[in-house]
């Protein structure tokens, strides 16, 4: 009874009933930290096909993993949706996620974009942007090459303590080492053209504005602004070219976004539901176009201009949870390097 009784008004505050429920699993509770409004019909979707309705809480994913960690058992949160590896993997080595068999999602999603505890759902490219008329194209088609001293004061990036970038360093840990990821992360801090700041946006309107001659970006960032019908937009696409980098050796990185049943889910059988309904083709469709991503089940397709139009290419199959393993060595690397 003491349990209950602590868990009703945390419920209330949350909006969502504490009341019994329809039926075992009738209920699903989400705390997000993916906030894309095409995703609203993916939701609706799911309580139309099932019956379960959803409950769901939005907020930057530090403040979600906080939130959890202190409701601890009386939670009432059964998946935890994020961006990036990094963050599923931090998310599960706190003990966060419970383990789960799905055989609908092991014959979908190929087995490196999925752990035993978290699956993803969309996948995302860390590509090059540059600006021709300050550089070659030739001298940036590799992530190695922008360590290149060729290109000092012409490097642009976010923070290096980004999770976006300490995934690409996890990455390159996986390929070549710890020791060549440390050469790379100082040569990038010596090629940098102005502190690290900013989101990738940021960064690809530098390169076109001139204040730099190559970043790396996020592949849905520059397909927001190709499908932009903002003047000022427009000119940022006209102003730089896109790389699609190591096409010759192991493919361009991919980050994720994903979920997990959480360990003290209430409802984890409605939990189990919700990731497989995400790999079916019409939801699959509804995620990845809600941020110009692709999907993970590689059947399914999607119709976006912007990603046509950049066109196929060679990806890292790195799995994720080797990513997500080496993302701490990442920072440690990035830290001594100076790369903040």
């Amino acid at each position: 009874m003491k349990k209950r009784t602590l868990l009703v008004p945390l419920l209330a505050a949350l909006g969502i009933s504490a009341a019994p429920a329809m039926g075992a699993d009738q209920e699903l509770n989400i705390y997000s930290a993916r906030h894309y409004q095409t995703d609203e019909q993916l939701y609706d979707e799911f309580t139309r096909q099932t019956g379960i309705k959803v409950n769901r809480i939005e907020a930057k994913e530090a403040e979600l993993i906080e939130r959890i960690k202190n409701e601890g058992e009386n939670s009432p949160a059964d998946i935890f949706i994020t961006v990036d590896a990094s963050r599923l993997g931090n998310a599960d080595s706190m003990g966060l996620f419970d383990p789960f068999q799905s055989d609908v999602i092991d014959e979908r999603v190929p087995a490196h974009f999925r752990t035993d505890t978290w699956v993803a759902f969309s996948t995302r490219a860390r590509v090059i942007i540059y600006n021709p008329d300050l550089v070659k194209a030739e001298d940036v088609q590799t992530y190695e090459s922008l360590a290149d001293p060729k290109l000092k004061g012409k490097v642009c990036t976010r923070t290096g303590a980004h999770p976006y970038n300490l995934s690409l360093g996890a990455a390159l840990i996986h390929h070549h080492g710890a020791e060549k990821t440390e050469e790379w992360a100082e040569g990038i801090v010596a090629n940098f053209a102005r502190s690290p700041r900013g989101g990738d946006t940021d960064q690809i309107r530098a390169v076109a504005a001139g204040e730099c001659g190559v970043a790396i970006a996020n592949s849905y960032y520059f397909a927001r602004l190709m499908n932009s019908d903002r003047e000022q937009d427009k000119q940022v696409v006209e102003s730089v070219k896109f790389v699609w980098p190591n096409q010759d050796s192991w493919g361009t990185h991919v980050n994720v976004s994903g979920a997990g049943v959480l360990k003290h889910a209430p409802n984890k059988e409605a939990a189990k539901k919700f990731l497989e309904y995400l790999t079916s083709d019409a939801a699959q469709r509804y995620f990845a176009n809600g941020n110009n991503e692709w999907p993970t089940v590689p059947s399914v397709k999607i119709e976006n201009h912007a990603l046509d139009t950049l066109g196929s290419f060679k990806a890292d199959d790195m799995p994720v949870a080797e990513l997500a393993k080496n993302v701490p060595e990442a920072q440690k690397i990035f830290d001594r390097a100076g790369y903040r």
